[in-house]
């Protein structure tokens, strides 16, 4: 592998990497790709159990506006139609998301657009908060009292381990309030999950670059980069630079993942969310419903979230004021490099929907 010279060595072959390697490749250009990882796709690879697309690393839903971005990923595989329909589990009652006329209806019986309206209204003007300073007041200054008890508090407390009234107003910005009875979560025009997985779809993208699993980036850095005339870097942005201002903050997650035999369906729905403090986790993932699997066996996923720590797995980043003034410092030194370009998720230490990841790698790309 180091013994050859490449155009790209691209770190890290989940989306962003997997993305530039093929349009890189389109171009004429040689790619070397690693992964620390021993499986290729990152947080969307899919691992097939018992004949069902396990999503890993939990749960990914791909759903776009942009024409040209669905159709190209639907030139690597077919996608389903599935659409995104969680249902909320509080104390044993289910409640429909996002918030539409049908959940209106099964927490308070209302029919009515105008009535949910005036309940919600109601119940906003009962705290008279004009200037939200934290997620608690920002929540109830958007939907009332009721749904911000039942189905944010709860779910929002365990997802970043601090109580909703210590957590910044801007983590939620805006809530989905639809009245009409439609529990499709997303907007977007274009949805779906890839027929036979992510891992189908990360595997046609990087077909003929040379790919190398379980080679951690920092062990062979030197002679690594001596391999290539440039690098695409997909990881921590904060680890690349040795820390050198110090940790960025993340949210990660673990996962119980359950076999379950002769068991066909187990809650009829993709995903559960529970939204009571009690259940330690944030929701069930049953994977087969994301391909409207009739296997004969399920599997489920419950996702527990996390304080992040040296070593665990970062997901989520924590885009606060003190880490986002630290996040600065690095890009800063990010920019300054000349042969090496940083992008996707960890490297920009920003949440990104697939799409957007997609549409990010493709910006990178058309520069070179």
């Amino acid at each position: 592998m180091m013994n050859e010279k490449y155009d790209f060595l691209i770190v890290g072959t989940g989306l962003f990497g997997a993305v530039s390697a093929y349009l890189l490749k389109k171009k004429g250009y040689s790619i070397l790709m690693i992964d620390k990882r021993d499986h290729i796709g990152g947080n969307v690879y899919t691992e097939n159990v018992r004949g069902i697309n396990v999503h890993k690393y939990g749960a990914h839903i791909f759903h776009t506006d942009n024409k040209e971005v669905w159709q190209f990923v639907n030139s690597f595989v077919e996608f389903n139609r599935y659409t995104n329909s969680p249902v909320a589990c509080y104390k044993g009652h289910l409640y429909n998301l996002p918030f539409n006329m049908n959940t209106f209806y099964q927490m308070w019986g209302v029919k009515t657009p105008e009535e949910a309206r005036k309940k919600i209204e109601g119940q906003k003007n009962e705290y008279h908060v004009n200037s939200p300073q934290n997620l608690e007041e920002q929540a109830i200054s958007l939907v009332g009292k009721d749904i911000y008890e039942i189905l944010i508090k709860g779910y929002t407390q365990k997802q970043w381990g601090r109580k909703c009234s210590e957590l910044p107003a801007f983590i939620i910005k805006r809530l989905p309030v639809r009245f009409t009875f439609d529990n499709n979560y997303f907007n977007d025009k274009y949805q779906g999950v890839p027929n036979g997985g992510y891992t189908l779809l990360i595997e046609k993208m990087i077909e003929g670059c040379n790919v190398h699993l379980s080679i951690d980036y920092f062990d062979h850095k030197e002679e690594l980069d001596a391999c290539a005339n440039r690098v695409i870097y997909t990881g921590e942005i904060d680890k690349y630079f040795g820390y050198k201002y110090g940790h960025l903050q993340y949210r990660s997650v673990s996962f119980e993942t359950e076999l379950l035999e002769n068991v066909e369906n187990y809650q009829g729905n993709a995903v559960v969310n529970y939204t009571d403090v009690e259940t330690p986790y944030t929701r069930i993932i049953e994977h087969k419903h994301f391909e409207y699997g009739t296997q004969p066996d399920t599997v489920i996923s419950r996702e527990y979230s996390k304080e992040w720590l040296p070593g665990d797995e970062p997901y989520y980043p924590v885009n606060d004021d003190k880490n986002m003034e630290l996040y600065a410092k690095y890009k800063a030194l990010a920019d300054a490099q000349e042969k090496v370009f940083f992008g996707g998720r960890l490297a920009e230490y920003k949440y990104y929907d697939m799409h957007k990841v997609i549409e990010r790698a493709m910006e990178m790309v058309a520069h070179f």
